[in-house]
């Protein structure tokens, strides 16, 4: 029994050592559709030769490498479902002055390849067979990773209680609006809260602030205290929201999260 059971251990250990070499590998992805989500936001569906099943969080690397040899890389969350198989989406804010992000948008098109490398990442995760009710809050483009979790739920059989908290600049800057409110239609337990911090249209219901401990009260209450909380966004509203949510109540230990900054994407 023990010989068999070290046997077994190794065979796993050397399988998922494995394992990691190939998505840490690079691979030529195809650009295989390009979808305008804002004016500044776009969804690229790459087609994968070696694709490997993802968990709602991770994110790919691309690879940029110019004829003279210059190469740069940047990291870009997964929003599509591990449900589906042989591509990905990457969902791209457009980054003025950045290196990849304004080559994906101006320069790349469907049929273009591309080097990617992943999925990566363990903490910033979320998988349907986690027990407890889920509060998602996301700040601009930081949505993409949580909505890889919204539609890794939507095709699971089991769906916990979810809230989406989520802060745009104005209505046109809301990713995936429509697939959203399609979701939260559906009625199993998904509500999507918006807040808009610089404009709101005339008869707007949602909020019209920035995140603040009672907008993060309300947006909870109906969880419970301990939710599952995943924040991602930019730093100033990953560590608001993270430190109102402590303030009141929920645990530091049940809060994950994922932020961003001025990095030349």
């Amino acid at each position: 029994m023990a010989i068999t059971s070290a046997a077994t251990h190794g065979k796993r250990s050397a399988t998922a050592a494995t394992d990691e070499r190939r998505i840490l590998d690079w691979q030529i992805a195809t650009i295989a559709a390009i979808h305008t989500e804002t004016p500044r936001v776009r969804t690229f569906t790459l087609r994968l030769p070696d694709w490997t099943t993802h968990r709602p969080g991770q994110h790919y690397d691309i690879r940029l490498t110019a004829a003279d040899g210059y190469s740069v890389q940047r990291s870009y969350s997964i929003a599509s479902a591990p449900e589906r198989e042989g591509e990905i989406d990457l969902t791209v804010e457009r980054v003025a002055d950045g290196e990849v992000s304004p080559f994906l948008h101006d320069v790349a098109v469907v049929g273009d390849q591309i080097e990617v490398r992943g999925p990566i990442g363990g903490y910033f995760v979320w998988h349907s067979a986690l027990e407890g009710p889920l509060l998602l809050i996301a700040g601009g483009s930081g949505i993409v990773p949580l909505m890889a979790m919204i539609r890794h739920r939507a095709a699971a059989t089991r769906r916990p209680a979810t809230r989406l908290l989520y802060s745009s600049r104005t209505l046109d800057d809301i990713i995936y609006a429509d697939e959203l409110r399609g979701l939260a239609a559906r009625d199993d337990g998904l509500e999507v809260v918006h807040t808009l911090t610089r404009s709101q249209p005339a008869g707007w219901t949602g909020y019209g602030r920035r995140i603040d401990d009672q907008m993060l009260s309300d947006v909870r209450r109906p969880l419970g205290d301990a939710p599952r909380v995943f924040i991602c966004g930019p730093t100033p509203l990953v560590e608001g929201a993270a430190n109102g949510l402590v303030r009141i109540g929920v645990p530091a230990e049940r809060i994950r999260t994922e932020r961003f900054g001025p990095s030349g994407k």
